[in-house]
């Protein structure tokens, strides 16, 4: 396993990070302590969740993730060996069940406070080493939301100072040790950076955004800000759902998938480029002898403006050849080849 600095931190964390939203919904609690302990064993030192885990999002499985990761980190007393990340829900006008009296989850001082004891109490830890913003409380286009709003609002959400401000307090009272953005825009990502320098308060240390070659927007603006300001990219969907498999070319929808269990949840994976794109990658990875997942997780490693990519799985079958794309290096050739695919087909799952 390979190591990468965490923006401007001391941590070194593995360039694969376990990803964990599907605990919970698709897999059970045992199939959780499995990855986990495969994970580790492999090298990974790093695990990601966050608060509405498991995905698809719903009141019955909301926390049941970090649950399952507490449990696990208790029983096997790794806490100190890993750096655990997780994640405050942003403005979610849709949710009326994550907080007291039925709240709107936002990114307030308060909200903040309360989301943050919950996580501490269920991963049953006295620190995060890594607090995310879900997503922003302001309006941004993200997810199925291909473009901006041409009337959106000039100032809604939660001011970011106030949102900052209230991080800083958890990361002064050893609640937190480092700050992350996620679905977060350029301008979003500096603003939280000028802020932070300006008011003497945590600087953000990564983003996590999707990433992959199926949605390679992350180039177009963001790459620059990760690479110039020491924000790295934490690459989630490095797969696209599983769509960089081949499992779902020509329509196909195999039992148990995401795509079939859930089909309204990923509207955004429907272009009718998609398929001319994997198949250029198919072939591409048969040219390097190389499993097609494999080689669509090491593209997104390739960049220098990438922490890390956060690879799940629903058996650990298909954990180990995600985890196994540490061991695979690139060439600029091959790197080249998939950027050329990439820019053909236009980010079909942005």
């Amino acid at each position: 396993m390979k190591y990468r600095k965490l923006g401007r931190t001391d941590l070194k964390v593995s360039e694969i990070c376990l990803g964990t939203m599907t605990w919970g919904e698709q897999n059970s609690e045992a199939d959780a302590c499995e990855q986990l302990d495969y994970a580790v064993d492999a090298g990974i030192n790093f695990i990601d969740t966050a608060e509405l885990y498991s995905t698809p999002m719903k009141a019955e499985t909301y926390t049941l993730t970090e649950q399952y990761i507490g449990r696990w980190l208790k029983k096997r007393n790794r806490r100190d060996d890993l750096i655990i990340a997780t994640k405050v829900t942003g403005k979610a006008a849709f949710i009326d069940y994550m907080r007291p009296d039925g709240q709107t989850p936002d990114l307030t001082p308060e909200q903040i406070r309360h989301a943050l004891d919950g996580s501490l109490k269920r991963l049953q830890t006295d620190y995060i080493d890594l607090y995310q913003l879900h997503w922003p409380s302001r309006t941004v286009n993200m997810f199925d939301v291909r473009s901006f709003p041409l009337r959106a609002p000039k100032n809604d959400g939660v001011p970011i100072a106030e949102t900052l401000g209230a991080l800083g307090e958890l990361v002064a009272a050893g609640k937190i040790r480092h700050i992350g953005l996620s679905n977060e825009t350029p301008w979003g990502t500096m603003e939280f950076l000028r802020i932070a320098e300006r008011e003497n308060l945590p600087r953000p240390v990564s983003v996590q955004n999707v990433y992959s070659i199926l949605n390679s927007t992350y180039e177009l603006g963001m790459a620059e800000v990760s690479l110039r300001e020491d924000v790295g990219l934490l690459a989630y969907s490095p797969l696209a759902a599983g769509l960089l498999s081949g499992k779902y070319i020509d329509g196909k929808r195999p039992s148990g998938a995401r795509m079939t269990l859930y089909p309204h949840y990923f509207t955004r994976y429907e272009d009718r480029e998609i398929d001319a794109c994997v198949r250029e990658v198919q072939q591409l990875a048969a040219e390097c002898d190389l499993p097609v997942t494999r080689l669509a997780i090491a593209y997104t490693l390739y960049g220098n403006f990438v922490t890390a990519s956060i690879v799940g799985a629903t058996s650990l079958e298909q954990l180990k050849c995600n985890i196994a794309a540490t061991d695979v290096t690139i060439s600029d050739e091959v790197a080249g080849k998939l950027v050329k695919i990439c820019n053909r087909h236009r980010s079909p799952c942005s």
